[in-house]
Parts: structure tokens; C-alpha cells; sequence
């Protein structure tokens, strides 16, 4: 299973894992920084882990095996936050396709 090329991620990211639910809101553990990503600009439809529909402006790629779990806040190039709403582990189980980690974010 080839994994996604370095070279392929120009981006580089923070990634605050998203811990659970607190008396104020979102808990997040401490920010990972300097992950290789690529940060697109992508227009999407996407369903919530509670069943609604949102539009989603940014996809991030990840390298395989990068913790992202659903509801991380991630700070893009630039200092912008958006919020992980689904988390794929693109996996090809063996056929010549890129694995990554994707990352769709509102």
C-alpha cells in the first residue's frame, strides 16, 4: 500500500485533537504542530456525525496514521481555524492508490 507522497504536502498545519465536551464548549488536547498537509480550497456537501447537512470550504490531507480525530480544530497556512467535521482513512488495502488520511472541515 504506497502511502501518499511527502513532496505532495506543501502545507504545513496544527492540529488541536478534539478530547470531549466541557462546561464551556470543545476540550482540546495540545496543539500538534508543523503536520504535512495539503490544504484545499474545495466546496462540499457533508453530513454531520449528528445527521445534519453543512457545506464544508476545506479538505485536508493528511499523511497515513496522523491523529485527526472528528472535531479537531486545525490551523491552516495563514493562521485561519476550521474544524474537522468528517475524518476518512483512505486506505487501498493494497492497490497502487495514494493512502492518506482526509480531513473535511467547516
Amino acid at each position: 500500500m504506497p502511502r501518499m507522497p511527502r513532496w505532495m504536502l506543501t502545507h504545513r498545519v496544527s492540529i488541536e485533537p478534539f478530547e470531549g465536551d466541557g462546561a464551556t464548549g470543545a476540550v482540546y488536547g495540545p496543539p500538534v504542530e508543523g503536520v504535512r498537509a495539503l490544504a484545499v480550497a474545495k466546496t462540499t456537501t457533508v453530513r454531520t456525525a449528528d445527521g445534519k447537512t453543512t457545506v464544508s470550504d476545506t479538505t485536508v490531507v493528511l499523511l497515513p496514521g496522523q491523529a485527526c480525530p472528528p472535531r479537531s480544530r486545525i490551523t491552516l497556512p495563514g493562521g485561519r481555524q476550521v474544524i474537522a467535521v468528517t475524518v476518512t482513512d483512505a486506505d487501498g488495502g493494497g492497490l497502487p492508490t495514494p493512502d492518506h488520511v482526509e480531513a473535511v472541515c467547516i
